[in-house]
This record gives structure tokens, C-alpha cells and sequence, in this order.
């Protein structure tokens, strides 16, 4: 088959208006005159109340400001969109708004005049007609028909568009729901994940994708882990694609060394400055990572696509570079950039980020739909990850309200994720057994490639009538194994399995329970408190308090946890030593009780026999990782060592897991121009390298201690962390 791949317009060659002074926005709502100051503030105003707008003032008033933001909203013309571009916080249209305004310009003159309500009304009488409109519409568009839609209108017209990709299998034809099989581990354990995915496979899981987060992010670790998933899709033959989700600078580099990346994978951000400070990644880039994997990429040419892009709302709000635009539009802007490159799958994670961003179900359930009906508008495959962390107030119910509902929308995939428990990243998604369940529910099949192949292995049969059923070995890895020592010996590896049994579709009940009961230990371990007078005969602590005044204002709003308090803050006076050590609770205060006495000893002893620096420990309750930045200001450090504590996930001994993040102070001008060169961001001040999973079933306290006084000694020695850390390591090497 030959590679049909599209031309990348240059940055430059798209034509965006000179933006505009904001204008006032006004209707009468009875005796009462409702206005809104900016696009960006009707826009806020007319979408569901959900956490993150309303943390960042962008939610309405009330139910009637709301409703007469839609109003509005929904009068103003396709032009009037179109003409007035969001800026950024200085007044800029950024690269990822630039992106968005490459849509059909013939197509787009034919609507211009049409109102947003217009529009809504016009896809309703003939939705056949949503895929076409959608190469006319910028993100900010998409986003207002989504504001002025109701669920079931959302459902209806998301329905209607038919958005299938080709890669090893054919993802999303009619009538399929497909899978991405999601084989996490704590420490990148290769029998573990051996096991997850002969698991997945067993339940009909992987056709979208064999993909694992890593948990180390080195272009040594992502090309063992490549290699590892390519030898496992050849040893069970499933017709399928892999990919390790390592940042797109780590997988360039394991292409470059011939490593089989097959999909490019990485996450997006709905403004450039999110993009690029937190997530290392410039339009400019993207394109690079296209074109290598056009030119270079492991399927060849019978891909038609070959990159895969995660988003979901929240990450601009959460890192305050969302320059007033609300969560949804910052959204449907992912959806605009994601579109340049015509991807294979993008994946949906809104409710990943925690109580910040979306408190309830409701709120977490109206943005999924809200997510995927923008993205399939806008011309791309919507995979689904409807999902929680242990402190919101999500729950598995309303993550299964979600999918039920986004598989009548025609979601093209969701994620298999054993037991709906991500055993690394400590958040809950879909599970095999939900892709299974909601394909018996709704009539619908796997990829055509794979379901033969699972037919063939017993997983899937064919039945008399023509359809297809689960089969004889459905549900069990053993299948894939030569013995029962074998799978004992994957078992005693693999974190959180709680039991293969099944009942029908679903997890039998016995598992159930079990599951169910360990995340009842995750939700407790959130609401925990320091204990400091125990930390204290661990070490000699200095006690900070930040901004964050109780556990509630912690846990959603994470901001405040950010800032040293005012009255701490006359405490901290520069010291100038090149460590600092910063222990939190972060999201579980547990974490650091059962792990920090036995790896600051090994960790303070390691710095010293290196012959670094340190000042006294601090020890901040109600604290969020950022807050490391402003206490290596306070104190003039090169580099604070935050310890702190993960949100709980896995099984219930997770909740005592606790992370390391070596948060670098570019403090001299030539580092600064060399980070800055990096990233592509000019204002880079830090730069942050993790090590994650520190607990008694990842990487133990004690080895921990000295894995991270080593990383510190690389970071102080190279004067770099994260991706440019690493790239000069491999460059040694």
C-alpha cells in the first residue's frame, strides 16, 4: 500500500486576523442587563460549571449569566469567530492558535455568515454533513457548538462522523470498538509486563495499540521497552502496532538508533506556552517528529497514519498558562494542532489531573462528551479514557455512565487498563472486561485484522448466524504461556492482580471486591495528614506552611500549594548551598511516613560522600511539587530534591508510594541559553527530572536513596535535567 501522508504548512504561510481589542458582549435577561468583557470571557461564561473554570474565574455567575452567555454565544456568526483570534497573556496569537486557523478557506467562506446556532441547527437536520464542515472551523469554533449542545445532542451529531485510520489494523470502521492495551508497571518490570499484555490479549484487548507508559524515561529504557512489545506482538502474531509514550525527543532518539518505533506518541496543550514550559515540545518539533517517522518509521509504508497525541482538559489551567481561555476551548485548540498531523489515535484523558480541574462525575461525564464530539468534528479518531484519581470525587460508576454513553457517540477506542487500575501512573481507566462488556452491549466487533486472529486462538468464535462471540480461551493468559510455572513466576512481578477470574464479560466478584476495597485505602490515604513530630526524629526538619490553609483548599487548588506562606517565607533566606531537600505529603502523606526514614539517611549520606552541599531539610504539609521552585528562590539552591508524596493508585500498598523530583535551578545565563535552546522556551528557569515509584513494591526507600543522590550528582556535574540531562548522557554514551 502507498504512504498517503499531507503536506505541512508552514507556520508562516497560514494567515491569522490582527487581533482584536476585546469587545463587551451584552443581552437583557429580564430587568437585568448580563454582559461579558472579551470572547474569552463569554466563551468561560456559556460552558457547564466545572472546577477548573470556576478555580480560575472563568465560570458564570449563575445559571441565568449562563445561559445568557449561550445566548449570545450562540448569535454571534462563524466571522465573527474567525476574526477575532484568542491571545496570549500578551496580547499574541501563539503557534498553537496559528495552527488552528489551517481549515478549508473555500469551504469556510460557504458558512461564515451562519450563526453558531445556525450551524447546530443546520448539523442537526443533516449531520451526514459534520465531517465535511469540520475542515472549516478553527478550535474556538468547535468549542462554541459544543457549549450551546445538550448531552443528547452532543451524542447525536459525534455519532454521525465516521473518522476510521490505518496503521497495522483499521481503526475505527463502523460497527468496531477497539482497544488500547495499556500494560503499565511501577518499575518497568518486562515480565510484568509480559503478563499485562497476554492478559489484555486474552480478553480481546490491544487492537488499537500495544502502548506503555514508562516509568523511566531514558532512550536506553524506551528502546528496551520497544523492543520488548515488538518481541511480544511477533511471539502471539496479533495484528497490531506498539508504541512506548516516552517523550517525542526520547523516541526520535530510539528511531535514530533503530530502535521499531511504529507510532510517535506525545501529549499536546491547548496554548504555547503550556506546550512548551511544561511539556518540552514546539509546533516545530511535532513537525521534525512527522517527518522522521514518515521517512524513517517502523510500519513503512503501509501506514497511512503513524502518530498518536493524548490530551484532555485542564493541564493550561493547572500550569496557569491558560492566558483566560477556559478549559473546553483549550481543549478543542489540542484538537486544531492534533489535526496538522492527521494522527492514527488521539486519546481523551479528561479527569486524569484530579478535583482541580473536575470535581464530580458530572462534570468529569459533560466534558468527555464534550472532548469527543469537538475532536471527530475536527477530523480526528477519538479514543476514550474517561477516568478519575483516588482524590476527586469521580467514582467507577460515573466513569462507566461515561463510556456507556460515548460508545453510542461511536467512540473509536478505549483503553485496557487490568482491573480499570493503572499500576504506574496511579489513576483509574477503562478495562478490557469494559471494552468486552460495552461491545456485547452495543453490537460492535474488534478491528477486522485482529478479530481473525482471535478467532483463530479461541479468544473470539464465530457463531452460526455470522456474529461473534467471546470463545473458549477468552479471559485466559495461560493460553499464551508453555507452563503454569511460567504464569506463576509473571504473577509474582506483577503489582495489583486481584484474580483472573471472570463471570461472563465481566471480572468475577470475588475480584471485584478486591479491587473495590483497595481503592477505599487509596481514597483515605489522600485525606492523611503529616504526622510531624514522627518526621522529625528522622531527620532535623525545618517546618514550612504554604498558601494551601487546610487539606480541602490543598486538594483543589493546587496552586496554593505551590507558594511558600507569607509567614514562612521571612523565614527562608538565601544559604546558597547547591541541595535543598523539600518533603511533602503532596497527595499522600503516608508516602512519606513509610518511606522517608529509610531514604534520607541513605539519601543525606550519599550527597555528602559526593562532597555536595545541603541546607536543613524542610518539611511543607499541603504542598504540590511546583512548590519547589519558589523555595529554591527563597533559598538560592541549585537544586531542590522535592520528595513527595504520589497520588494513591495500584493496590492499597501503593498509596505509600512517593516520588523524587530534582528540580534544577538555571540560575547563570549560559545555562539558561542552553536549556533555552533545548526546549525552545526562553523563559525556562528549571528544569525537572523524576524518579517515581519509590515504595516497598517499586524501588525501595533504601535503594532509592542512593538511585536519586547519583541522579543529583549527573544533574549538578552536566548542569542539566529532564530531556536535556538525559540527551547529554546518551550523547556520553
Amino acid at each position: 500500500m502507498e504512504q498517503v501522508t499531507q503536506a505541512l504548512v508552514p507556520l508562516s504561510d497560514i494567515v491569522v486576523p490582527p487581533p482584536r481589542p476585546p469587545e463587551v458582549y451584552r443581552t437583557t435577561v429580564l430587568d437585568e442587563e448580563v454582559s461579558f468583557l472579551g470572547l474569552k470571557a463569554l466563551l468561560g461564561a456559556a460552558d457547564e460549571s466545572k472546577a477548573g473554570d470556576r478555580n480560575a474565574g472563568l465560570a458564570a455567575k449563575s445559571a441565568r449569566h449562563r445561559e445568557a452567555a449561550r445566548t449570545i454565544l450562540s448569535s454571534l456568526t462563524l466571522r465573527h469567530l474567525h476574526d477575532n483570534p484568542l491571545t496570549d497573556d500578551e496580547g499574541n496569537v501563539d503557534s498553537v492558535m496559528r495552527v488552528n486557523y489551517a481549515i478549508d478557506h473555500a469551504l469556510f467562506a460557504e458558512i461564515a455568515s451562519m450563526t453558531v446556532g445556525g450551524l447546530k441547527n443546520r448539523l442537526l437536520r443533516a449531520p451526514g454533513e459534520c465531517a465535511r464542515v469540520g475542515k472549516a472551523l478553527t478550535g474556538v469554533m468547535a468549542a462554541a457548538l459544543a457549549k450551546i449542545c445538550d448531552v443528547h445532542e452532543l451524542v447525536f451529531l459525534a455519532r454521525h462522523i465516521s473518522r476510521p485510520t490505518k496503521a497495522r489494523t483499521t481503526l475505527g470502521l463502523p460497527g468496531t470498538l477497539s482497544s488500547r492495551l495499556q500494560p503499565n508497571h511501577p518499575t518497568d518490570d518486562l515480565r510484568g509486563i509480559t503478563l499485562l499484555v497476554y492478559w489484555g490479549l486474552s480478553v480481546g484487548a490491544g487492537d488499537a495499540l500495544l502502548g506503555i507508559n514508562p516509568a523511566i524515561d531514558t532512550v536506553e529504557n524506551v528502546s528496551a521497552l520497544l523492543r520488548h512489545l515488538d518481541k511480544l506482538r511477533r511471539k502471539t502474531g496479533v495484528p497490531s502496532q506498539i508504541c512506548v509514550l516516552g517523550h517525542i525527543k526520547t523516541q526520535l532518539a530510539c528511531l535514530s538508533r533503530g530502535a521499531p518505533v511504529e507510532v510517535l506518541f506525545q501529549s499536546l496543550a491547548g496554548t504555547e506556552k503550556t506546550l512548551t514550559a511544561e511539556f518540552d515540545v514546539t509546533v516545530e518539533l511535532l513537525d521534525q517528529g512527522y517527518r522522521a517517522m514518515r521517512e524513517q518509521g517502523a510500519l513503512g509504508a503501509g501506514a497511512r497514519q503513524f502518530m498518536y497525541f493524548e490530551t484532555g482538559q485542564g493541564s493550561e489551567f493547572t500550569y496557569g498558562k491558560h492566558h483566560g481561555i477556559d478549559m473546553t476551548t483549550t481543549e478543542a485548540l489540542c484538537y486544531g494542532l492534533a489535526r496538522r498531523y492527521d494522527p492514527f489515535m488521539v486519546n481523551n484523558v479528561t479527569g486524569f489531573i484530579g478535583p482541580e480541574t473536575h470535581l464530580d462525575n458530572f462534570e468529569m461525564i459533560v466534558s468527555n462528551l464534550q472532548d469527543h464530539f469537538m475532536g471527530k468534528l475536527l477530523g480526528l479518531p477519538m479514543g476514550m479514557a474517561p477516568c478519575f484519581t483516588l482524590h476527586s470525587h469521580i467514582t467507577l460508576e460515573g466513569q462507566q455512565m461515561a463510556t456507556q454513553m460515548l460508545t453510542t457517540a461511536g467512540a473509536n477506542y478505549y483503553m485496557d487498563v487490568a482491573l480499570n487500575t493503572d499500576r504506574m501512573l496511579a489513576y483509574f481507566d477503562t478495562s478490557g472486561h469494559d471494552d468486552q462488556t460495552l461491545r456485547e452491549l452495543s453490537g460492535k466487533r474488534t478491528t477486522p485484522e485482529y478479530e481473525a486472529w482471535a478467532i483463530e486462538r479461541g479468544i473470539f468464535q464465530r457463531l452460526p448466524d455470522g456474529s461473534v462471540a467471546r470463545g473458549p480461551s477468552w479471559g485466559n493468559p495461560r493460553m499464551f504461556l508453555e507452563s503454569d510455572a511460567e504464569l506463576a513466576g509473571l504473577v509474582a512481578t506483577t503489582p495489583a492482580l486481584h484474580g483472573f477470574e471472570t463471570a461472563g464479560p465481566r471480572p468475577a466478584d470475588e475480584v471485584s471486591r478486591k479491587v473495590r476495597l483497595h481503592q477505599a485505602v487509596g481514597r483515605e490515604a489522600t485525606q492523611s495528614e503529616l504526622r510531624l513530630d514522627e518526621l522529625r526524629e528522622v531527620t532535623a526538619f525545618r517546618v514550612i506552611t504554604t498558601e494551601a490553609p487546610s487539606k480541602e483548599a490543598h486538594l483543589h487548588s493546587p496552586h496554593l500549594g505551590a507558594r511558600v506562606s507569607p509567614a514562612s517565607r521571612a523565614t527562608l533566606v538565601p544559604e546558597h548551598h547547591q541541595v535543598q531537600i523539600l518533603v511533602s505529603d503532596g497527595l499522600s502523606a503516608e508516602a512519606v511516613h513509610h518511606n522517608a526514614g529509610e531514604l534520607l539517611p541513605v539519601l543525606e549520606d550519599g550527597l555528602r560522600a559526593r562532597g555536595i552541599t545541603m541546607g536543613e531539610p524542610l518539611l511543607a504539609p499541603n504542598g504540590r511539587v511546583k512548590l519547589a521552585e519558589d523555595v529554591a528562590e527563597l533559598v538560592q539552591c541549585d537544586l531542590v530534591i522535592c520528595l513527595i508524596g504520589e497520588r494513591p493508585g495500584g493496590d492499597a500498598l501503593a498509596s505509600r508510594s512517593l516520588s523524587a523530583y530534582l528540580v534544577y535551578h538555571l540560575r547563570d545565563d549560559e545555562t539558561r541559553r542552553e536549556a533555552a535552546a533545548s526546549s525552545g522556551n526562553p523563559d525556562a528557569r528549571f528544569e525537572y527530572t523524576v524518579i517515581s515509584n519509590i515504595y516497598a513494591g517499586g524501588l525501595p526507600p533504601i535503594e532509592a536513596g542512593g538511585v536519586i543522590a547519583e541522579k543529583v550528582f549527573e544533574v549538578l556535574g552536566r548542569r542539566a535535567a529532564g530531556n536535556r540531562l538525559e540527551a547529554l548522557l546518551s550523547s556520553r554514551g
